[in-house]
């Protein structure tokens, strides 16, 4: 019974002492730290020599390796590789400025923004816009409509559709028909205008030069329902020069000289505009109060001057567009010019979208 105590308690000892030893060794083996080749594998090397390898696709250095304190999950292969590909696909998704040629100008097709803008109450720019006025001595209202568009084509300057500087050329375009609402919507008539400009702006000035074409046409209801009148083949093909001057970035002054070099049917060559307007550099929904008058000079009425009034409200997009409505007044010469040496005064309201 003696001897089987001695050896029980022999055998208890040996486990205890061994079970000590294990532990006295794992406290002192170093952990197996992840190190990062050179050819993209990462190995966990130990005591006992390399453990475990897995493949990587991307090179990183051991300072890459993203430590986490307690209580957080450390990420697993998949997660630290997703990490650096984010990384380093960041940086290579940059964007990269231009490269100008030291004064910030550079060549562009189709920029934003004009360097010369439409005149706000010129009566025969190139715009949409939809007006609806009243007129004594007639039955109705007549509703002056505008369907074109001014754009730029190409440019070299700086790269702002706000205050844009350098040179551009433009096109502009537009159809200007008169829907009598008073005779069952009748066309009376349509001016056609077309044309390119070559403009510039430095500063607080901007110029245009080029070349226009407008054309004048009855209605086929108008002429039907007035058989005796004779109808005009009026046709200017002109050379234009146009210089506007910022007061301010909210009011501008403005004049311009047309010549027609090709002229038919009551047009006359000598044609001159001018004006001041207030249109607020103000964006967003918000928008700000507008207001502008024009002047329109024609040698064809014997330099009688047509008036443009207009005021109302505004809002003015990111690319320089306004879109404004607002009460018109206009007293001239007719401003169909198909009715060349009428005269009429028209009184009333409507939209206009400006490029």
């Amino acid at each position: 019974m003696l001897r089987w105590n001695h050896c029980c308690c022999l055998v208890l000892g040996l486990a205890v002492l061994t079970a000590d030893n294990r532990s006295s060794v794992a406290a002192v083996e170093p952990k197996s730290t992840p190190e990062v080749s050179n050819f993209g594998l990462q190995v966990q090397v130990g005591a006992n020599g390399i453990t475990s390898e897995s493949p990587t696709r991307t090179r990183r250095s051991a300072a890459q390796q993203v430590s986490y304190t307690d209580g957080e999950r450390a990420p697993s292969d998949a997660d630290r590789l997703g990490l650096v590909n984010w990384q380093e696909e960041s940086q290579e998704m940059l964007p990269v400025a231009p490269q100008g040629n030291g004064n910030g100008y550079e060549w562009q097709v189709l920029p934003e923004g004009l360097m010369y803008k439409t005149y706000l109450a010129g009566e025969k720019e190139s715009r949409m816009a939809a007006v609806w006025l009243s007129s004594k001595g007639r039955n109705g209202i007549v509703w002056e409509t505008a369907l074109g568009g001014h754009v730029g084509l190409l440019r070299y300057g700086n790269t702002d559709a706000i205050h844009p500087e350098g040179w551009q050329l433009d096109l502009e375009g537009a159809a200007l028909p008169r829907v009598d609402m008073g005779n069952n919507d009748d066309l009376e008539s349509c001016d056609f205008r077309a044309g390119f400009l070559s403009t510039w702006r430095k500063g607080a000035n901007a110029y245009k030069a080029g070349y226009y074409h407008l054309s004048s046409h009855a209605g086929d209801e108008y002429l039907i329902r007035n058989p005796s009148f004779q109808r005009l083949n009026y046709v200017r093909d002109s050379v234009i020069v146009g210089w506007t001057h910022f007061l301010t970035d909210d009011a501008q002054v403005y004049g311009e000289v047309a010549y027609a070099f090709n002229c038919e049917d009551g047009a006359e060559p000598l044609e001159l505009q001018y004006g001041v307007q207030y249109s607020p550099m103000v964006f967003g929904m918000r928008g700000a109060p507008f207001a502008a008058i024009n002047g329109h000079t024609r040698q064809d009425y014997g330099f009688i001057t047509s008036v443009n009034v207009q005021a109302g409200w505004q809002w003015r997009g990111t690319t320089n567009h306004t879109y404004r409505l607002g009460m018109q007044y206009y007293t001239g010469p007719a401003m169909q010019w198909e009715f060349s040496g009428m005269k009429e005064t028209l009184f009333g309201g409507g939209m206009w979208m400006d490029y």
